[in-house]
């Protein structure tokens, strides 16, 4: 029979597989202000988590049920760290563009400006 630490332990791991996969759905909505709020209390939960299980040592189908939420847990970690990837990618292009759209404005606003003015004027003069 297992005892109170050993189920605590296993209860651990099962909130926090739980987290994770909320994580992932999060992350895989565009969620992101949710994903970091949620991030906190997955750390703390797995910072405790950690210092229990040390104190623990469980029995065949305890260790079996640990390993199948830790493998659970840490297939659900990569799918949000790639969700993360992309997420990082679309921000880089992002700024990239923001970037090349300061860089022209710099170099050739004041000309721009008057080129749009122009033409505007350009076509009115014409009957």
């Amino acid at each position: 029979m297992a005892t109170t630490t050993e189920r605590a332990v296993l209860e651990g791991y099962t909130q926090l597989r739980q987290q994770v996969a909320i994580m992932l759905e999060l992350a895989r909505a565009g969620e992101w202000g949710e994903l970091i709020e949620r991030q906190s209390g997955y750390l703390q939960l797995a910072d405790r988590l950690q210092q229990l299980d040390r104190e623990v040592q469980l029995d065949i189908e305890g260790a079996q049920r640990k390993a199948e939420l830790l493998e659970a847990i840490l297939a659900d970690d990569l799918a949000i760290r790639e969700q993360l990837m992309v997420r990082r990618d679309e921000l880089g292009q992002l700024m990239d563009s923001s970037r090349r759209q300061r860089d022209l404005h710099r170099s050739y606003g004041k000309q721009a400006s008057s080129v749009v003015s122009g033409s505007d004027d350009f076509g009115q003069g014409i009957s």
